[in-house]
């Protein structure tokens, strides 16, 4: 048995995905597709954009999710980074793998207060808050400082338009071998082409419709 498949974490999980899946963001509604798509893209208004759908979970998909522990557990990672908390679905499913793994370190970044403290609070609940390090604000600042040596593992599911940023600045730490999942990378075509360049340290591929998955490997 797994932390992930029993309680309290797996009836959590459940409960957590089906408020995702009924959550609305009236000011989403309000935003065009094109501008949506414009404002995804932005360096400079990132912090404005997410914070008006600050009641938009933004989770990962049931079957990302399981990715996610079956690539730590796989990896047997014990540090793991990851850029965008929002309520932190996607956390527990790291925090449960660093838990099978016999214990590690999580460091997540979330720039909005009131997702932090919902995120701390499923943690708790999920009996995995001991694992884990919720940093608030701009990841840019709070990922920049204060990381472990060597980088098991890294999601990167925040503003798309800095996956490249938050890639640079943890870059020198990825262990070789360390992989790399990036949510919705498709938004970051920078991103893309970096990872997947033939001599850029790397190998990736799209997986599934919306993760690419990446190793690094010098």
């Amino acid at each position: 048995m797994s932390t992930l498949n029993t309680a309290p974490l797996a009836p959590l999980l459940d409960r957590l995905f089906e408020e995702a899946e009924a959550a609305t963001s009236p000011a989403l509604a309000e935003i065009s597709r094109e501008e949506r798509d414009r404002l995804m893209r932005s360096k400079t208004e990132y912090l404005d954009f997410y914070g008006r759908l600050k009641d938009l979970w933004l989770p990962v998909s049931r079957e990302t999710g399981t990715l996610l522990y079956m690539l730590a557990r796989s990896t047997k990672a014990r540090t793991i980074v990851e850029f965008g908390t929002s309520f932190g679905i996607s956390t527990l499913h790291l925090a449960a793998a660093l838990r099978d793994n016999g214990g590690g370190r999580l460091i997540t970044s979330e720039f909005e207060p009131s997702k932090v403290a919902r995120a701390r609070q499923n943690l708790v609940d999920g009996g995995l808050i001991d694992l884990v390090e919720i940093r608030e604000g701009d990841a840019l600042k709070t990922l920049s400082v204060d990381l472990p040596d060597a980088i098991d593992l890294l999601l990167l599911d925040g503003a798309k338009a800095l996956y490249l940023d938050i890639l640079g600045l943890l870059e020198s730490r990825l262990r070789p071998g360390a992989l790399i999942v990036a949510d919705n990378a498709d938004h970051c075509p920078e991103y893309l082409e970096r990872v997947r360049a033939p001599a850029g340290g790397y190998m990736s591929t799209p997986f599934a419709e919306d993760v690419e998955l990446s190793m690094r490997i010098d």
